[in-house]
């Protein structure tokens, strides 16, 4: 995200439907920062000349995402800490228009971050928030398979059949597999090839207690070990470490602050 051209209206070099970036929206990013860097092992580089402060978070040498101070017009409108998603569009104001005519509710519109690339921050119809980001120059590459990426998306939705089609007509994302998880419904496992899952939707269910919301998984070398990290360093474990079909294992976790995260290693 470091290119020395303006956003363009379009970018045939972006991956239409990855996600590329994670911003933890949060009420202490200085905490925060001790916090990740202790529990999954980031590094961090300040955007130097940004207001609001911006700080990177860095996985080795790669940019992963960043953490900056929730906005008090956010919190005074009941927004509390949060890790915003981004997914890539070659055309961030097509898709834009897009979801808007789909029903989703704007909060950013389309805004240009100067050489870096535009994006905007919007809920879908069921109310979970994402952005779009259209890269200014080379799209970004990740590997998932890499500790400290982000390796896993997670859609909690009122209705999974309906949440699903909203982002499969944005980005033509495909069903991959999926599995009955009984009385909880189906969890439709997703990706940009059939072949390949790269998250997951299901449907909230009765006394979860959890609004509509994207869950992002980082990869560690351990679930268990990281969840004892998460543990000692003042957050808590929502559910798990425990193993899910074909051996990796997660834990979903809360930060200090309150931001729900969850992270996932392999088998």
């Amino acid at each position: 995200m470091t290119s020395t051209a303006q956003a363009p209206v379009r970018n045939p070099n972006a991956v239409r439907g990855r996600f590329t970036w994670h911003d933890l929206m949060t009420t202490d990013p200085e905490a925060a920062k001790k916090f990740y860097t202790a529990v999954v092992g980031w590094g961090t580089q300040d955007w130097t000349g940004t207001t609001p402060p911006y700080t990177m978070w860095m996985a080795g040498e790669t940019m992963v995402g960043g953490v900056m101070q929730l906005p008090a017009e956010a919190v005074s409108q009941g927004s509390v800490a949060h890790w915003l998603t981004y997914i890539e569009t070659q055309d961030i104001d097509e898709t834009f228009a897009l979801a808007t005519k789909q029903g989703a509710r704007t909060y950013v519109p389309p805004t240009d971050i100067p050489n870096v690339g535009r994006f905007a921050v919007l809920a879908d119809p069921q109310g979970a928030t994402f952005a779009l980001f259209t890269p200014s120059g080379e799209s970004q590459p990740h590997n998932v398979e890499n500790v400290g990426e982000f390796s896993w998306h997670e859609l909690m939705t009122t209705d999974q059949s309906q949440g699903f089609a909203f982002y499969e007509e944005l980005f033509g994302w495909k069903k991959t597999s999926a599995m009955d998880m009984g009385e909880q419904g189906v969890y439709q496992m997703f990706g940009l090839t059939s072949e390949i899952p790269m998250g997951g939707v299901y449907t909230i269910g009765e006394g979860m207690g959890a609004p509509p919301n994207w869950l992002p998984y980082i990869r560690v070398e351990s679930a268990d070990a990281a969840a004892e990290r998460v543990k000692a360093n003042g957050g808590t474990i929502k559910n798990g470490p425990m193993e899910v079909p074909g051996g990796d294992r997660i834990a979903v976790c809360a930060d200090p602050q309150g931001t729900v995260f969850a992270v996932h290693s392999k088998k």
